[in-house]
């Protein structure tokens, strides 16, 4: 019986080409849609899951207390991972880890003439006891013999010395400022999953960290970060307490509290505000999920609609097989199994969409997805294309089988209200989510394009930075400071400087500070700014009170922002004196404030100390100069630094990076909100083509008796524009509020005005217009005398 159900539904498909065709682009596309969306979602999960004790492994944050809310602190105090392993029985093991990135964003290994880039992370020697990694040779449970031993990745093994095995015991040289130095290989493990946020090619000692800086050692800073690996059933709660008991005997911090965040939590809920966990790269994931769902459904609606509206042409059909005894349930299961077999059809013109979309999806979402038919996948898109079959075919099957045989071989079929509303209530839905795609993609444009032209407070344009030459020893400061001053001399440089904390984010923070007339009681957190002399000037940020840093006295000298200053309370700051880390700095002026941070956040209170040179130059050229500058910039790195070759970024690009994850979504939008409004429109032009077929002979009389084209068009048209104009009145204020509510996640955003609202209602109505308008000018321009004569 199954058999001879797919045989009549092949056989209907291939009779009505135009609805076939129709049908299967609507239902390909969408579930080709929907399955690259799939794809990107299942490899967003998988991020940091893949170690074997997951649900047990925790990063411990921090929760502080200020004037203007909660902060939470991803750095730990030095000494906090080795103290809670002893301490707490829950915690059955725990390890410190800095990354290498915090003082340079790579090192040089070095073997003979062999220079290799490498990132690196500091670790304790419990690392591989938390997190999961094959170890090709050594013994993983004595990661290090000393503070002179690394762990290399087996790819960095072969490109050093040509193979992974044999290694152990051999010297190479590692050569990062003050922790350079030769190292025995103690072990090789297996490259790090290309789903972990953390990729590393050496892993060396965090004991070398505390001998090198001793004040980690001191309970009042936090550096590294702290993992921990929880026994089976803790309590996470009395763990929190613990962890807080134990920091404040240490270090008393009023307002200062544990939390405990699970480590593959963090890639997608990152994000705390005011010490609560508030989202994070989930919502994209969420928002894609829904624009999965959303598209398969204007898709399975089209089949809705055109199955119902052909309807008229299989009533004799359902009447001869009810007179013939076949019972409702049979007729539904005929025609479910017509769209599920239409489904599994489009299922295999949307595998050929996949792999030909892919590479441009991968470009633009900067994964690397391929179409693997695992057993996971296959299932899931097994499932996903019965659902699409099955939802598209329900309303049709149920509705083609109901008909009264006795009335449908009378030619008797008489439409209801109710089944009249259904079908235009399915197309205003339709359409209304279709306009919500554009409003929600025109919306992110703005936005994006209102971050690129933001006056941000500081100079980006025609600016590159790069690493100071690595094999200087920053603690040996007078190649450092000659090189700046090469650089300074070189035609077209405007000015450069040095840095370690950049204005895109990443600074350090400082909460314990004093200064004159500050209430005890208040207890602010501050921006550490670590640069060289120069530094303020090359980036172009304005002094507004005071002076910049002088030549002489730079390092005992303090400059902060207007936030800062406000925030602290002072009046006439300039010449008082503060205090932190148990040295005291004189204010000598007040910076305009001046984004640092994405424009998520307001501007916090931030201030810039002194160092002679930091480990990044920032170099700002004269516009029309940069190709000629950036090759004398190279000619002075060079005699620098003889064997590596000269890499550079743009300020500007890495500011564009802050927001790549916006870029990426808004683009992506872009191209699902086109897949949804040709979806659409394809069902539009397809009910309006049975339209004028239903009413041929009443456009052939009206023709007969005076109608012209205009009016045909007119008539034909009106009910379907009816319905658009009553979606685009639902989805407008829905986008509003929608779109109102993601730009308030920004500090700084774009205005939405009436008139994007006006311009998407246009531009809807014109597409709309264009679909139908076809299909009545065809049906307007007919020869009456042939509708007439077929009666």
């Amino acid at each position: 019986m199954l058999k001879t159900y797919f045989k009549i539904a092949w056989r209907n498909l291939i009779k009505d080409r135009q609805f076939t065709a129709l049908n299967l682009i609507g239902l390909s596309t969408g579930l080709a849609c929907s399955l690259l969306i799939y794809m990107w979602i299942a490899d967003e999960m998988k991020v940091d899951k893949f170690n074997e004790n997951d649900s047990r492994i925790y990063k411990v944050l921090s929760n502080v207390k200020g004037s203007e809310g909660t902060h939470t602190m991803t750095s730990t105090a030095g000494l906090l991972g080795k103290v809670l392993e002893e301490q707490i029985p829950e915690i059955e093991h725990s390890v410190s880890i800095l990354p290498a990135s915090w003082f340079s964003s790579m090192g040089i290994v070095k073997v003979g003439d062999t220079q290799i880039k490498a990132g690196g992370q500091y670790v304790s020697g419990s690392y591989f006891d938390v997190f999961t990694c094959r170890y090709l040779d050594g013994d993983k449970t004595q990661l290090f013999n000393g503070n002179n031993s690394i762990a290399i990745s087996e790819s960095l093994a072969r490109k050093l010395f040509g193979s992974a095995e044999g290694v152990l015991g051999k010297n190479l040289e590692w050569n990062q400022g003050e922790f350079s130095g030769m190292f025995t290989i103690s072990g090789v493990y297996e490259d790090v999953p290309s789903n972990s946020t953390e990729r590393f090619d050496v892993l060396l000692n965090y004991a070398l960290v505390l001998e090198k800086r001793p004040y980690l050692l001191e309970w009042g800073n936090s550096d590294p970060s702290t993992y921990v690996l929880l026994r089976e059933n803790a309590d996470l709660s009395n763990v929190n307490n613990k962890i807080t008991a134990l920091m404040q005997s240490h270090h008393k911090e009023e307002g200062k509290t544990a939390l405990l965040a699970k480590f593959s939590d963090g890639y997608l809920y990152g994000k705390y505000e005011n010490g609560a966990q508030s989202g994070g790269r989930i919502t994209y994931v969420r928002l894609f999920s829904i624009i999965a769902i959303v598209i398969l459904i204007i898709a399975c609606i089209n089949f809705m609609n055109l199955s119902t509206a052909k309807a008229s042409r299989r009533m004799k059909e359902v009447g001869i097989k009810k007179v013939s005894g076949a019972s409702r349930m049979e007729l539904v299961i005929q025609y479910l199994s017509e769209s599920v077999l239409m489904a599994f059809c489009s299922l295999i013109v949307a595998i050929v969409l996949i792999f030909l979309m892919l590479p441009i999806f991968n470009d633009i979402s900067g994964k690397d997805l391929s179409l693997e038919f695992e057993t996971r996948l296959v299932l899931s898109v097994i499932g996903i294309t019965l659902f699409t079959g099955f939802v598209s075919g329900s309303y049709p099957a149920l509705y083609l089988s109901g008909f009264n045989p006795v009335s449908v071989l009378k030619g008797r079929l008489k439409t209801t209200a109710g089944e009249v509303f259904i079908r235009k209530g399915l197309v205003v839905f339709q359409f209304t989510l279709s306009v919500l795609f554009i409003a929600a993609v025109l919306v992110v444009y703005k936005q994006v394009d209102f971050i690129q032209s933001k006056n941000l407070g500081y100079n980006r344009d025609n600016t590159i930075h790069f690493e100071i030459p690595l094999e200087m020893d920053l603690s040996k400061m007078d190649g450092a400071v000659s090189f700046v001053n090469e650089l300074n001399n070189i035609p077209g440089v405007i000015s450069a400087g040095s840095y370690s904390h950049n204005l895109n984010g990443e600074h350090g923070s400082i909460g314990d500070f004093q200064w004159p007339g500050k209430d005890p009681q208040k207890n602010i957190d501050f921006a550490n700014l670590e640069v060289g002399a120069n530094f303020l000037e090359t980036a172009g940020i304005q002094i507004k009170e005071g002076r910049n840093f002088s030549a002489a006295n730079a390092m005992q000298e303090i400059v902060f922002n207007e936030s800062a200053i406000k925030a602290m309370g002072l009046k006439d700051p300039i010449g008082k004196k503060v205090k932190f880390w148990d040295q005291e700095r004189t204010i000598v002026g007040v910076a305009r404030d001046f984004n640092f941070e994405s424009l998520y956040s307001s501007v916090k209170p931030c201030f810039f100390q002194v160092y002679p040179v930091m480990p990044n130059i920032l170099v700002r050229m004269q516009a029309g100069t940069e190709e000629q500058t950036i090759e004398r910039v190279k000619q002075v790195y060079a005699e620098f630094s003889k064997n590596l070759p000269f890499e550079y970024r743009f300020m500007d690009d890495d500011y564009q990076a802050l927001y790549a994850s916006e870029m990426k979504i808004g683009v992506l939008s872009r191209y699902f909100a086109l897949m949804a409004i040709i979806v659409s429109c394809l069902g539009l032009f397809g009910l309006a083509a049975f339209t004028a077929q239903k009413r041929q002979k009443e456009i052939g009389i009206r023709k007969v008796v005076g109608a012209t084209v205009r009016n045909v068009v007119i008539m034909l048209s009106a009910d379907f524009i009816k319905l658009i104009a009553l979606s685009i009145l639902i989805a407008l204020p829905l986008a509003w509020f929608f779109t109102n509510n993601w730009l308030n996640g920004f500090a700084y955003r774009t205005d939405i005005s009436l008139w994007l609202f006006v311009a998407i209602a246009v531009l809807v109505l014109i597409m709309a217009f264009g679909t139908i308008s076809f299909q009545a000018i065809k049906a307007a321009v007919m020869n009456p005398v042939k509708s007439l004569r077929s009666e």
